[in-house]
């Protein structure tokens, strides 16, 4: 088709709206800016970018030195969180990818893969009754990492994690690239609500606190180890039971306090940012980054389980035994195994269906 010299030159004066004189040049546009990045880190993913969890986590991502391109992927809204977040003056370059047919390019080449994607919990809502919409969800998305980034490290953080790090696990087995050092649920929500209401009770900065979080990630498989906590304290009987049911219900608190409005995402957001931020500092080679997460696991008979790890270049390079437990930890240890046994059985046979 040939246009008019007159429609050539009203083209010619959009062109040079859209793009003015320092933006002409195709290679500065935004589709094809700074392909390696804007600085030497990582490539790193968020599935389920536009959701509760996912703009919160996609903001506090991008201020991180360490990624220097960060993809943003979701079914639906990535155009406008990708537009919105891209305008903040940090290195990492921001990419949206939206849909199905564009996973398989959110995912190429990436190092760290972030899941927050699925249903959040409502009112009256257990982890339970989110389990078959978001156990199909991580599953189409884990086939996508097995064939784009087989060798990434994967952040799950969509619940319920005890069931959806067994489905991930067996479509990276069905796949034949599954890392059990690089599969990590992510319970780092638990362990920063452990650090906060026990630094409440001991009258704490809750940055000097540090509380080991074990088990699992949910209810009763939540187990705060307040026998080991740092710096060393005591609590009273009543002061254990307080904080124990308290951290095993901090997701339920905000359900309940939010009245059907969401669930915990921002706390959630920050929470996986900092584990995110450790697994790229392993990544980095850094020395002595220990976090807990809920991985495959030896330290009990259950095939995964929550602890403390050592995470590294290969993911999770080292797995650390529980140490000693008290009386009351030790019961409650029972009552976890028990609970989450169920649920890692129940994401394996999903993903036998």
């Amino acid at each position: 088709m040939e246009f008019s010299s007159e429609a050539n030159q009203r083209i010619a004066r959009i062109s040079a709206h859209l793009y003015p004189p320092n933006l002409q040049n195709s290679c500065l546009r935004q589709a094809k800016c700074r392909a390696k990045g804007g600085a030497a880190g990582f490539k790193v993913a968020i599935l389920g970018a536009a959701g509760g969890i996912g703009q919160p986590l996609a903001m506090l991502m991008k201020i991180n030195p360490l990624v220097s391109v960060l993809h943003l992927y979701d079914v639906v809204n990535t155009p406008g969180v990708t537009a919105d977040i891209s305008h903040m003056d940090t290195g990492a370059v921001v990419r949206g990818f939206l849909g199905q047919p564009q996973l398989e390019n959110a995912l190429t080449g990436v190092d760290l893969v972030i899941i927050p994607a699925g249903v959040p919990r409502k009112p009256g809502m257990t982890r339970d009754d989110l389990f078959n919409i978001n156990a199909g969800i991580v599953r189409t998305l884990c086939e996508g990492i097995a064939k784009c980034c087989p060798n990434a490290t994967v952040n799950l953080i969509s619940n319920p994690v005890n069931s959806t790090v067994p489905i991930a696990a067996e479509v990276f087995k069905k796949a034949g690239t599954y890392d059990p050092k690089k599969l990590l649920g992510v319970t780092m929500l638990d362990v920063v609500r452990a650090n906060t209401f026990v630094a409440e009770v001991l009258g704490l900065d809750p940055r000097d606190v540090d509380v080991p979080v074990v088990g699992g990630h949910a209810g009763v498989t939540i187990l705060p180890l307040l026998s080991q906590v740092k710096p060393p304290c005591s609590f009273t009987q009543e002061e254990t039971e307080y904080l124990t049911n308290r951290i095993q219900n901090g997701g339920t608190e905000v359900v309940e306090a939010k009245a059907g409005a969401g669930s915990a995402t921002l706390s959630m957001a920050y929470a996986a940012v900092k584990f995110a931020d450790a697994c790229l500092r392993g990544l980095r080679g850094d020395a002595g980054v220990v976090e807990c997460a809920f991985v495959a696991s030896q330290v009990t008979e259950l095939p995964f389980f929550a602890s403390k790890v050592r995470l590294g270049r290969q993911g999770a390079e080292e797995i650390f035994q529980l140490g000693p437990l008290n009386e009351y930890e030790r019961i409650g240890l029972e009552k976890a195994k028990k609970e989450l046994a169920g649920s890692i059985q129940k994401g394996i046979s999903f993903s036998k269906k």
